[in-house]
């Protein structure tokens, strides 16, 4: 009983760390920080497993907390807008990010765009924004209250590199995941009725949606 005690409450820690470390807008580097504590984390489940016997039974029913809803502030926005009109100005650097994908935009409207981008480089269609605004069209994002004259304008005034932009979304929906990780073992940990067996198992299947989330990343550190 002791044992299994100490293994919730260092376990419970390790989780309130990492939905910290995911929320701390003063580190530099807040990707590179929380995929430390992940991997931390996952040192501690390797600790645990040998010491709680395996036994049957369902896993916990437990209610795991909702996921957040996007961070669709203003900056995150800007990011967004940024790299759509940066990735139709050199299309040639979209096939390289295949690392960023349509969930971690926080508009739905920026994540479809996304997904036209990729499927007209994918093609070796030529890319601008009227092609853009054409695939969009076949993709329906139209009907949903966008206007043409709109899209076209998002799509203009690139800045920058498009792998800069999407590497502050990627970290951004990184951060989001493992925030949401160390709320889901947070919640394993304040059942009672949870055994030290399943906080292990369950601990393990919320971090590996995180490693799924971050993987693969651009680069080594890019976030």
């Amino acid at each position: 009983m002791i044992c299994a005690d100490h293994a919730r409450r260092m376990l419970r820690e390790h989780a309130d760390r990492l939905c910290r470390i995911a929320t701390d807008a003063t580190l530099p580097d807040p990707a590179v920080a929380v995929l430390a504590q992940a991997d931390a984390l996952g040192r501690y489940l390797d600790e645990l497993t040998p010491r709680f016997a395996p036994h049957p039974g369902s896993l916990p029913r437990t209610p795991a907390p909702p996921p957040p809803p996007p961070e669709a502030g203003e900056e995150a926005l800007d990011e967004e807008r940024l790299l759509l009109a940066t990735a139709t100005a050199h299309p040639n650097e979209v096939t390289a990010m295949r690392w960023l994908q349509p969930d971690d935009f926080t508009h739905p409207l920026h994540a479809g765009l996304w997904q036209c981008l990729v499927a007209l480089t994918r093609s070796d269609t030529p890319v601008d924004p009227v092609t853009v605004l054409w695939e969009a069209q076949h993709r329906g994002l139209l009907s949903a209250g966008a206007e043409p004259t709109e899209l076209l304008d998002l799509l203009a005034g690139p800045v920058g590199s498009p792998e800069c932009w999407g590497e502050r979304i990627l970290q951004r929906s990184v951060l989001g995941a493992a925030h949401h990780t160390g709320r889901r073992i947070e919640a394993f940990t304040e059942d009672p009725a949870t055994t030290p067996y399943q906080l292990v198992v369950c601990s393990r299947r919320a971090l590996a949606d995180l490693t799924a989330a971050s993987t693969p990343t651009p680069r080594t550190p890019a976030l």
